[in-house]
């Protein structure tokens, strides 16, 4: 028979349940992870938005006074908040995790980041224009 196996405990050190709250780049990480909630709260609630519209003039009155309650301004504002938050680091994030070349030349980051910029004001200046112009 052989003896019995015994096993040194080792230590092991407690990680309090707000470790991320202590350095900024996980606490943005975190953050940025988090507001992934308000992207899809965003998309539902675009998703109402264009039921209501199709549901004709009645259901798009009803939701338009859903939508100046003061608890769904707060969480639209909150979630404005966060998309932003998640917009800028998913943009920071861009010239780390992709390689782009020109010409056999790589493209620096700021050029990455400028591109994406420019771009979102483009985007949002055209959706400005269809919005409140046409």
């Amino acid at each position: 028979m052989s003896a019995p196996v015994t096993r040194v405990p080792s230590y092991q050190r407690r990680i309090g349940v707000f470790w991320w709250v202590h350095k900024r780049s996980y606490f943005l990480f975190v953050m940025r992870e988090l507001s992934s909630i308000f992207v899809a709260w965003f998309v539902v609630y675009l998703l109402m938005f264009v039921a209501a519209v199709a549901g004709g003039q009645q259901r798009y009155d009803e939701f338009l006074d859903r939508a100046t309650s003061p608890l769904l301004l707060v969480v639209n504002a909150v979630g404005l908040a966060f998309l932003v938050l998640h917009t800028v680091t998913w943009f920071a994030l861009t010239p780390k995790a992709m390689v782009l070349r020109l010409g056999g030349r790589r493209v620096p980051g700021t050029a990455m980041l400028a591109a994406q910029y420019v771009a979102l004001a483009v985007v949002s200046a055209f959706i400005y224009w269809l919005v409140v112009k046409a």
